[in-house]
């Protein structure tokens, strides 16, 4: 059975319009209700850990999911799962998608379908250590967002805009994140 198959049979994904916007309204009601009643009920913290396996392959847990994250063989790999820049950019392009539907649906929207392609820039001498000057992560990220549905064009870019605005994993593109590092020494 491929994840495919795993996420198309559970009984939770929507499959349609009606579906799609009860679940928004839920969800919106709900996190409206519980941020009024307590501020601090909006402030979250997500744990993930990372155990290094194989060549440089890495299993993942975030929850209750696991899943690998691997480099192609020209960068110490086996290539058996997308690479951590090809989840980076899969992450803004989920979260596109979350915040398009969200904002599509709160501000009267129809959003058909919705398809997101990212494309981002790299320039590997940081990590190889041959150039010091050069950035060690992307350069640059261009986002395509192609969305179908009867609305005019300036609607989709006020959508644009709201998404723009909201869009937590593009704010982590966009802008610098204070990040905290230990090494422990495990006995």
């Amino acid at each position: 059975m491929t994840l495919l198959d795993t996420l198309t049979e559970a009984p939770s994904v929507v499959d349609s319009a009606s579906e799609r916007a009860a679940r928004l309204t839920e969800a919106g009601t709900a996190w409206g209700e519980r941020i009024a009643a307590n501020r601090t009920a909006a402030h979250l913290t997500y744990k993930v850990k990372g155990v290094g396996e194989g060549s440089v392959l890495t299993t993942v847990t975030a929850g209750k999911h696991t899943f690998a994250i691997d480099e192609p063989a020209a960068l110490a790999g086996d290539d058996l799962a997308a690479s951590p820049v090809e989840i980076a950019l899969g992450a803004l392009i989920s979260c596109q998608v979350v915040v398009y539907r969200l904002y599509a649906h709160a501000l009267g929207i129809q959003v058909d379908e919705i398809s997101v392609d990212a494309e981002g820039d790299l320039d590997a001498a940081r990590l190889f250590g041959i150039d010091e000057t050069v950035r060690a992560g992307f350069t640059g990220v261009r986002l395509a967002i192609t969305i179908t549905g009867p609305e005019s064009d300036d609607r989709y870019q006020e959508l644009r805009a709201a998404v723009d605005a909201h869009c937590p994993v593009l704010d982590l593109f966009a802008n610098p994140t204070p990040v905290s590092v230990t090494v422990t020494k495990a006995h």
